[in-house]
């Protein structure tokens, strides 16, 4: 009865995780999984992980383990593992992505120093380790749990945490809207929101980091560092 009620539990985990992990898998499809590889191999880093990744190289990834949560295609993990970093755990909640990465990572010759999960970065935090760097490029804003994966984040952060969330702005809000509408239309649950700086500050304040830097990307998108204090 008790192995058969583990069971249970883990079958209903499983479902748990794949039922949160769909309506990633319908917008994060191989078709966009592609098309955003194409473009980072003939154009490089888009503007805002390119600063977020010129900041956290600037204050030296030499040997540094990386986190890469929500990575997508990997581009930030592959720059800094290109710039001395030793290794990186790349997690996404869209396989085609995981995928995607993956196939970038054996391209670049560095696969062996990097590891890859396809889930739910809070259902599988528990079995997740710490990492010098933690990177949320562009996650928080489309997580209705945002708190609690910014929080399971900064758990894991051993040195500096690097987020990308939109710039609070109405321009911004109002492309949210229409984003926002467009999901609806398509029958996605999936859902945009602006985070909002101070609640990020304090979250990150709660598990001992502090803001280093908030860095403008373009009109849209706002790079933060955090670092850990003491």
């Amino acid at each position: 009865m008790t192995s058969h009620s583990t069971k249970d539990r883990r079958a209903d985990r499983v479902r748990a995780e794949q039922q949160k992990s769909e309506p990633y898998e319908d917008l994060y499809d191989a078709e966009k999984a592609a098309a955003e590889l194409r473009s980072y191999r003939t154009k490089g880093l888009t503007p805002w992980a390119k600063v977020l990744t010129d900041r956290l190289k600037a204050d030296g990834v030499a040997g540094a383990s990386v986190l890469d949560i929500g990575g997508g295609i990997g581009s930030i993990h592959h720059e800094l593992l290109e710039a001395g970093a030793a290794s990186a755990v790349g997690i996404d909640a869209s396989s085609a992505y995981v995928a995607a990465a993956r196939d970038e990572s054996d391209r670049r010759g560095h696969g062996d120093r990097v590891s890859y999960r396809h889930g739910d970065f809070i259902e599988l935090a528990p079995s997740v380790s710490p990492a010098d760097i933690v990177i949320l490029e562009r996650v928080l804003n489309v997580s209705p749990e945002w708190e609690q994966l910014a929080a399971l984040a900064a758990e894991r952060t051993r040195r500096r945490l690097g987020v990308v969330i939109p710039r609070d702005t109405l321009l911004v809000r109002a492309v949210i809207g229409v984003i926002n509408w467009s999901l609806r239309r398509r029958g996605n649950q999936v859902r945009a929101a602006v985070v909002p700086l101070d609640e990020l500050d304090r979250v990150a304040a709660t598990h001992g980091l502090r803001r280093r830097a908030a860095d403008k990307a373009g009109p849209a998108w706002l790079a933060v560092i955090y670092l850990r204090e003491g």
